[in-house]
């Protein structure tokens, strides 16, 4: 199936060249920081996490959320979603791609990186993440390319695949409740030191990823062609809406419980977060009000049936939803779990521009993965004749 790669229009080639070009730009700044250290991001000793992991924590969610589509499919034999389960999978493997990039990029000195397998350290979490990743990368590659293959011979799928399936529906809980535990296991960070964290990260993960899946779908049915037909995008923008409502009601119960008792370890973070300190807005500040308000908005208009369908509204009400999610996990969950401090001191924390522009790198990774795998799967269904089905 490797020759589908080499088979698209001119548009395709010119995506590739493009994300190569962005690839090898931040590359660049990679190697500025490779050769003088973490110092040109804006962590410090304070805040020894920052964007990078932040976009690791978020892109776990996404790799996660392809058990949206596996679940109902292969447990439930619902049938709608056999047209774009495969894109799901392979969404899932350039996620798990950019996590594991994040990482070595985090890493001050990443050749030291083989260590946490060399000399695995069994009581922590994070060597645990790391198992849990690469199992479920390799499930998902195998799983992708095993049923992708037999859908283009027009066959069902080897039975040894099926063990496999059901074990990654386990396996995809567990990449985002482990790496929940890698905050909430730090009793310092008062922000972090919630039971619901795992709940929190799996609830924005299964509203998030599928409608990142969904507005990546819009943009192939208007370049291709390819729909996956409108009772699994009804289906599934269902799907979006109860977790978009169950991750916004943990959220109000997050903000219940500090505010409720009043203590302070739980309250200052959220009230920096939103007001900032000594009467000035911080700059994540103006970001979380935003999410706030993308939350609210996106689902006035996806609750009400008529609505959620809608082909102009739900794009939007997709957009906002996604870019809440963001705010929320991307960018003020590292903010409000680092300031203020354990010593209640103030010490701000802003990606820098070279910070940002290895991210983007990371990114642009993710989209070149991503593009080759679904020119492949768009292939094989153009092969067999699912555009017109």
């Amino acid at each position: 199936m490797l020759e589908k790669l080499l088979e698209g229009p001119k548009t395709y080639y010119m995506w590739l060249l493009f994300l190569l070009c962005v690839i090898a730009g931040c590359g660049l700044v990679y190697l500025d920081q490779l050769s003088n250290g973490l110092s040109v991001t804006g962590m410090s000793r304070d805040v020894s996490w920052g964007l990078y992991i932040s976009q690791f924590t978020y892109f776990v969610g996404v790799a996660a959320s392809a058990v949206m589509l596996v679940l109902p499919t292969y447990f439930h034999h619902y049938k709608k979603f056999k047209r774009m389960i495969i894109f799901g999978e392979f969404m899932a493997v350039s996620a798990v791609i950019m996590c594991a990039l994040f990482i070595v990029v985090d890493l001050g000195q990443p050749q030291r990186m083989l260590n946490v397998m060399l000399h695995p350290t069994v009581n922590s979490v994070m060597f645990y993440d790391m198992l849990v990743l690469i199992g479920y990368l390799c499930l998902n590659i195998v799983i992708g390319w095993v049923t992708l293959e037999a859908e283009r011979h027009e066959v069902d799928p080897p039975k040894w695949i099926k063990p496999l399936i059901y074990l990654s529906i386990l396996w995809a809980f567990s990449i985002h409740t482990v790496t929940a535990f890698l905050y909430a296991g730090i009793p310092g960070r008062h922000y972090w030191l919630t039971a619901i964290m795992a709940g929190r990260f799996l609830a924005s993960a299964f509203c998030s990823g599928p409608a990142i899946l969904m507005l990546l779908l819009m943009i192939v049915r208007r370049l291709t062609g390819f729909d996956v037909g409108k009772e699994a995008v009804k289906t599934l923008t269902t799907i979006i809406v109860y977790a978009m409502c169950v991750n916004v009601f943990f959220f109000l119960l997050e903000l219940f419980t500090a505010m409720y008792s009043g203590i302070p370890g739980h309250v200052d973070p959220i009230h920096v977060l939103f007001f900032g300190h000594g009467g000035h807005l911080l700059w994540v500040s103006y970001w979380m009000w935003a999410a706030v308000i993308m939350a609210i908005g996106c689902l006035a208009i996806l609750i009400p049936p008529q609505l959620r369908t809608h082909p102009t509204l739900m794009p939007i009400a997709l957009i906002m939803l996604v870019a809440a999610s963001w705010i929320d996990k991307g960018l003020g969950l590292l903010i409000g779990g680092f300031t203020p401090n354990m010593f209640e001191a103030i010490t701000p924390y802003m990606p820098t521009a070279k910070e940002i522009s290895v991210a983007l790198g990371v990114y642009a990774v993710g989209a070149l993965v991503l593009s080759l795998l679904w020119r492949i799967a768009l292939g094989v269904k153009r092969e067999v004749n699912h555009f017109s089905d």
